[in-house]
């Protein structure tokens, strides 16, 4: 097959495009310039948008020997993933940018134009499995579950599922970086990136600061309505939050207070004990098959962060809404999350929480 490598930069994607090579396909090396304005990056930098990266995915695919490319889709970027981020964050919500990137950007608009320049498929350095069920494509939890990605990439649909590679999906990480010491790849032992590519300090409230202004809200107690303390950027606020909220006074009990509301418009952020966050049922919409539609109930386990708990759940669809009953309670959910429905390994399908629902 002709297939595009994507080449971030970093060591996973050098591997995942060394093995497509090795597994025959003819193979083409892409780096993405997603920032308008690159940022100067280095040993330390934690995005993975810098002028840093795109030398080092150069470099990769000299020692590599296939043809090099950069495509910028940094209007795309700035208009589907951060204007989106920016946008429902102002709306209260609490969004994940890199589950937006991979549904409108590696695997909408870079599958889309690699198809149309003749291209296969795109290759990428993601820790997850495809595996041709029954009635097609389904997309695995990696054999890593300390990397596996399957969470980020379950808003992928059967078309595009099938347009898409993961060759690190039945390994770990250390055994890709010794492969990549052994290939001669110079981002063998690079550091990987963290937060949100487009916030390499990590501070998202200066970020939304900067493009949102103020928000001043006071921080209320949940039962008595008590002033805790106050805020000037509310919507940066989470459900679950309990860092940097400084309040003016401790709870009676001695307990940690969190963040369970946020209502933009009467300025105020409500916190209370961790039990107030427990929620049994989630309503999501923008509902999104990856892989095979399953008809009626869908029994296995919710999940609502990268890294998060799965939890027992039964989802039931109705047009573009999933309804998810869960057998225990799950906590700190906020709207704007993905929540994704597994059964045993297979991402089934993902939405987006609108609403939860407490006992």
């Amino acid at each position: 097959m002709r297939v595009v490598a994507a080449l971030s930069g970093g060591v996973d994607s050098a591997v995942a495009a060394a093995r497509l090579i090795d597994a025959g396909h003819d193979v083409v090396g892409v780096h993405l310039a997603l920032a308008r304005e690159a940022a100067v990056g280095g040993p330390g930098s934690r995005g993975c948008c810098s002028i840093e990266d795109s030398r080092d995915a150069r470099r990769v695919a000299d020692v590599l020997g296939i043809p090099y490319f950069v495509w910028d889709m940094s209007e795309r970027f700035m208009e589907d993933v951060i204007d989106d981020f920016v946008a429902e964050y102002a709306a209260g919500r609490t969004p994940n940018p890199c589950v937006r990137c991979n549904e409108r950007i590696k695997f909408a608009a870079v599958l889309e134009r690699a198809q149309a320049l003749g291209f296969d498929a795109v290759g990428t350095g993601h820790y997850a499995r495809i595996e041709t069920g029954a009635r097609g494509a389904e997309l695995h939890r990696s054999v890593d579950p300390e990397k596996d990605q399957s969470y980020v990439l379950a808003v992928i649909n059967a078309d595009q599922l099938a347009g898409a590679l993961f060759p690190l999906g039945d390994s770990h990480k250390d055994e890709v970086r010794a492969e990549a010491k052994e290939r001669g790849l110079l981002v063998a032992d690079k550091p990987d990136s963290h937060d949100i590519c487009f916030i390499p300090t990590g501070d998202t409230a200066a970020f939304l600061r900067k493009r949102l202004g103020p928000a001043e809200a006071d921080i209320v107690d949940a039962e008595s309505g008590e002033v805790l303390g106050h805020t000037d950027v509310a919507y940066a606020l989470t459900i679950g939050q309990r860092r940097g909220l400084d309040l003016r006074r401790p709870a009676l009990d001695g307990q940690p207070r969190y963040v369970v509301d946020v209502d933009l418009s009467t300025a105020r952020v409500q916190v209370g004990p961790r039990s107030a966050l427990a929620v049994t049922e989630l309503v999501g919409d923008h509902v999104r098959w990856c892989g095979p539609v399953e008809d009626g109930e869908v029994h296995g386990h919710v999940q609502v962060r990268a890294h998060g708990e799965p939890v027992p759940a039964t989802a039931v669809v109705r047009g573009d809404d999933v309804e998810v009953l869960m057998s225990e309670p799950i906590f700190g959910v906020a709207a704007g999350q993905t929540l994704v429905m597994y059964s045993g390994t297979r991402a089934v399908l993902s939405a987006t929480i609108k609403l939860t629902a407490h006992d």
